[in-house]
């Protein structure tokens, strides 16, 4: 297969504003047909191939299955924010690129055409940007409700997590429709529908999060996917991309 894909963790102090670091190539002279799922995360895209130059695409948060084909002859190095890095590194909102993206202006100068020559340079640079520009106050409250619901991988209700950050069901509410464009419902689905990704790899077609019945989880696997489990399970061709890469990850 002439595309190849890697993933690496980052170093614990930037953690918290970001969830990984990816690479995707396609060394052949045809393009890949892929299917990027829904998963919760913004990306950062840094791209260049061999018909389009070097670009930077902020990619919003996804609340369907997109088909997309990797250019031959391309390479793109991404970083996949966490939803504090919104507001606190890219100091933008993503509630404008629901399902769609925008290019942005260069906030990593360190990183250009010549660093996607090489992934682990990518990598150490722009963890280096990223730690340069993390505020010293942070809002503690708006940090710990990110991290709730990371924990939680997405089966936490409003109301606890109201109850636990000591912030009003409707601010929450506000928050979440003005930065991201969607519920904080809608926001932890896609989240529990990402943590459901390594199980249905591994064969276990069957619910492990907060799901009703089996029933309820095909129905909420079909509408984030498009496709039943067992589909997600074949991935025929490595098509649905992430489940390709699912598990592949090393710490940066």
């Amino acid at each position: 297969m002439c595309v190849s894909i890697k993933t690496e963790l980052p170093e614990a102090y930037i953690a918290g504003f970001v969830d990984s670091f990816w690479a995707l190539q396609n060394s052949g002279d045809s393009g890949k047909n892929v299917i990027v799922l829904p998963d919760g995360r913004i990306d950062l895209l840094f791209s260049k191939s061999a018909t389009e130059p070097y670009h930077i695409i902020l990619l919003g948060i996804s609340t369907q299955p997109e088909q997309v084909v990797v250019a031959p002859h391309s390479v793109t190095f991404a970083i996949s924010f966490k939803l504090p890095a919104i507001e606190y590194i890219l100091q933008d909102t993503v509630a404008d690129i629901l399902d769609n993206a925008k290019n942005v202006a260069l906030r990593f100068p360190h990183i250009n055409a010549d660093v996607l020559d090489d992934f682990d340079t990518f990598c150490c640079n722009a963890t280096e940007r990223i730690q340069q520009l993390i505020p010293q106050n942070l809002d503690n409250r708006k940090m710990k409700l990110f991290d709730l619901i990371y924990a939680s991988k997405g089966d936490v209700s409003v109301k606890e997590l109201s109850d636990q950050v000591y912030w009003s069901s409707r601010q929450i509410s506000r928050y979440f429709n003005q930065k991201l464009g969607i519920s904080i419902k809608y926001y932890c689905n896609i989240i529990r529908f990402r943590a459901s990704f390594e199980h249905i790899k591994n064969g276990k077609l069957f619910p492990e999060g907060n799901y009703t019945d089996q029933s309820h989880f095909i129905k909420e696997i079909k509408k984030l996917s498009g496709v039943l489990p067992k589909d997600l399970y074949k991935n025929i061709n490595d098509r649905f991309i992430q489940l390709a890469s699912s598990g592949n990850k090393k710490n940066h």
